[in-house]
């Protein structure tokens, strides 16, 4: 087994913050040019999130992955998943996306919920190969959004 696939995901600390915001700067960064706005997760209070213990991490030395996850009473909302750029192409987002349902089921969560802009066209192809249906494309302030939902096998 590679490093890589061995990787841990682990919850964030707050000695992770500089690398958590670092590497959600790297993923979005490119999106700012092609929807004319920050995306949202660059905006986050990246510190208040891993205090509330909603960061979770991944990474041999550096943390090239990062997944912010907010439990609700009947789903598990997947606020951003975030890769550096650096990483791409060796599994990481796979690894992250089989924790989110992994860490949903521990909570007993039936379902996982995300959304994405819709000017981000490569998530839209990349969440149904996941198991995610697109629910609906709805207007959230100055975001243009499409809205998903995966459902768990009990």
């Amino acid at each position: 087994m590679t490093a890589e696939a061995s990787e841990e995901i682990r919850p964030a600390t707050p000695a992770d913050v500089p690398a958590v915001r670092a590497v959600t700067d790297a993923a979005y960064r490119h999106y700012i040019e092609r929807i004319g706005l920050v995306p949202a997760p660059m905006e986050a209070d990246h510190a208040a999130d891993v205090a509330a213990g909603r960061v979770h991490v991944t990474g041999v030395l550096d943390v090239v992955g990062v997944l912010v996850l907010v439990p609700h009473d009947d789903h598990l909302f997947l606020e951003s998943v975030a890769v550096h750029p650096d990483a791409a192409g060796r599994g990481v987002g796979r690894r992250l996306l089989a924790h989110v349902d992994a860490h949903a089921r521990s909570l007993g969560l039936p379902e996982i919920r995300l959304y994405t802009n819709a000017l981000m066209w490569e998530n839209q192809k990349l969440y149904p190969r996941y198991g995610y249906e697109l629910v609906e494309r709805r207007a959230d302030g100055a975001y243009d959004r499409f809205h998903y939902r995966k459902r768990l096998a009990g």
